[in-house]
């Protein structure tokens, strides 16, 4: 009961005002001309780890050595919960864009989230229309190639309610296929411990960050995409052992 009244009326307020501030920071920051993108992530870090201190979550990172610097790589993790956003933007060292479900898009501009995620440069998906979704991956692919961004899927598709893994879309692979860049599993060890599904009560603990062997792409063909989606997924499994 303390634990749940702390969350309530102490550390979700912070998380709003952090929000509510950094998201209006990242606007603010975009008005200044269309090449803002990287200083607007970086924000965004910032946003990241003050959620994380509010909620007394401490992230390890695991296989940081694994990633060149420059990249581009195409990341493919599991999915949690809602705290893995911040886990994912204070753990991965590299400037990457998400991608994400066009619903979080429409809300813009009256949501600083939705405004950072439309002027920073992240990528909508429409999910309901097959013809679209397959657009916005040609377009993300296109921009790996054209300046070298990295892109971040939450593979599953949306968040595991009981932690079992699930099966992996394929549309990191058809990404990282077209793009001939190097597709990067990474496991989230303990999220649905800090915020279950369902909840809004955040525990604090400590989250695992597992950064898997990249697999080159090179040479690929789009029939390689289940074949290269499994290959990851499996990668993930056994970094959740």
């Amino acid at each position: 009961m303390i634990a749940k009244l702390w969350s309530l009326l102490i550390v979700l307020p912070l998380i709003l005002l952090s929000t509510l501030v950094l998201g209006m920071v990242s606007a603010a920051i975009a008005l200044f001309g269309t090449r803002t993108a990287p200083l607007q992530i970086a924000v965004a870090r910032v946003w990241s780890r003050s959620i994380l201190f509010f909620g007394g979550v401490k992230v390890e990172v695991e296989g940081r050595e694994r990633l060149e610097t420059r990249g581009p790589y195409v990341f493919a993790a599991n999915h949690l919960s809602y705290i893995d956003t911040p886990v994912v933007l204070s753990g991965i060292p590299l400037q990457f864009r998400f991608l994400a479900k066009e619903e979080l898009f429409r809300w813009w501009p009256w949501l600083p989230i939705a405004w950072h995620l439309k002027s920073a440069g992240h990528v909508a998906v429409p999910l309901d229309d097959a013809r679209g979704s397959v657009r916005a991956l040609s377009r993300t692919a296109k921009l790996i190639e054209a300046d070298g961004t990295s892109v971040f899927f939450f593979a599953e598709g949306g968040r595991s309610a009981d932690g079992t893994l699930r099966e992996f879309k394929d549309g990191a692979a058809y990404i990282a296929i077209k793009a001939q860049a190097p597709l990067v599993p990474v496991a989230l060890l303990g999220p649905h411990q800090i915020l279950p599904m369902g909840s809004t009560v955040i525990r604090g603990g400590c989250v695992k960050v597992r950064i898997g062997e990249p697999i080159p792409t090179k040479g690929m063909t789009l029939k390689d995409r289940d074949t290269l989606s499994e290959a990851a997924r499996q990668q993930v499994s056994r970094m959740l052992d």
